[in-house]
């Protein structure tokens, strides 16, 4: 069986962040979620576990990070085409996210953009050509 990631992220509203990763793809489980906590898929591997801040500090005696004042994690998802990590931060701006927050990636074989979700928890979209990747590797090894 492939290892799952659950990704924890303390929102302020859930409702909102709820529709906003519907709105990115995302599809909530309903067996994982509650009025305190929303379990969004984005395959079967990688889930987002939004979580109101009361649930949220169960988990941990730290205080929360604000993360619109401040960075507590980048989380990258792969996409499959240029095309579509275009299409995710299109749609992440318009449910209220904000694009961009980082530097846009285009390395020819490698893109990348990022989007903010409301909270402020950035998330990084990249797609990569494996082989083309690979030679670049080898070139840059052997130079």
């Amino acid at each position: 069986m492939s290892k799952l990631i659950f990704v924890n992220l303390p929102v302020t509203d859930l409702d909102r962040a709820t529709a906003f990763y519907r709105a990115i793809g995302a599809v909530k489980n309903e067996q994982f979620s509650d009025h305190t906590a929303s379990c969004m898929v984005f395959s079967e591997t990688i889930h987002a576990m939004l979580l109101t801040h009361d649930k949220f500090r169960q988990f941990t005696p730290k205080r929360i990070a604000d993360a619109q004042e401040t960075s507590e994690v980048l989380i990258c998802l792969s996409a499959d085409s240029r095309n579509e990590v275009d299409d995710i931060v299109v749609k992440a701006s318009a449910a209220g996210g904000r694009a961009d927050p980082g530097l846009n990636l285009d390395h020819g074989f490698m893109y990348g953009r990022s989007f903010e979700d409301p909270d402020g928890h950035i998330w990084e979209v990249m797609w990569m050509d494996m082989e083309a990747a690979k030679t670049a590797m080898a070139e840059t090894a052997s130079a």
